[in-house]
């Protein structure tokens, strides 16, 4: 395997929002970054971005992580010139993000699509002019009673829902290995339960 593959985690920068549902994209992109040994530690194009190679089983592939810092409804502002600067693909690119849809606990791959009215997904798309990417789509669920969903992405996991969302994330990275080296159909049968 030669070219080289982005992976995005979404979420808002700043220390105030990294343990928020918003940001399970980023605590995802993280986790890959620390078992891959790979330091997320370059500004580019408004992302805070890692690169290196990832080996499996004798395989190797280039990747480029990356953090958009634009927060999460503009993520597309440090996407679509990441992509074009490095001649990346869509079809090489997989956004790992929270999905209010999905019930909590979740994980769903798609190859492609709209944005599913997740605000960050639908500027990568309007950005990126494609929809012609992966996506993790990481399930938060709904907000309880009448809160809003504005409210309810900004807060943090409860104790209760890290018991669900520690081993989810470990899910969501050996998912991302399964998309690099075995394709997205395979991952989608694989992780999609």
């Amino acid at each position: 395997m030669s070219e080289l593959k982005m992976i995005v985690g979404l979420g808002n920068p700043g220390p105030q929002y990294s343990r928020n549902r918003h940001n399970i994209g980023f605590q995802c992109l993280e986790l890959l970054a620390q078992k891959q040994g790979i330091a997320l530690d370059r500004m580019q194009q408004r992302a805070l971005t890692g690169s290196g190679f990832i080996t499996q089983g004798g395989a190797r592939q280039k990747v480029l992580l990356v953090k958009p810092l634009t927060y999460m409804n503009a993520s597309g502002e440090a996407v679509a010139p990441l992509a074009r600067f490095f001649r990346i693909d869509p079809g090489s690119i997989l956004v790992i993000h929270d999905d209010l849809d999905l019930a909590a606990g979740k994980l769903r791959l798609r190859p492609n699509g709209s944005s599913g009215g997740q605000n960050g997904v639908r500027s990568i798309i309007d950005h990126l002019g494609s929809q012609e990417f992966a996506r993790a789509r990481v399930g938060i669920g709904r907000p309880p009673g009448r809160m809003q969903p504005a409210d309810y992405v900004l807060q943090n996991f409860s104790a209760d829902e890290e018991a669900i969302f520690t081993p989810l994330r470990a899910r969501v990275v050996e998912a991302v290995l399964c998309w690099l080296f075995e394709g997205i159909e395979v991952a989608m049968n694989r992780f999609n339960g």
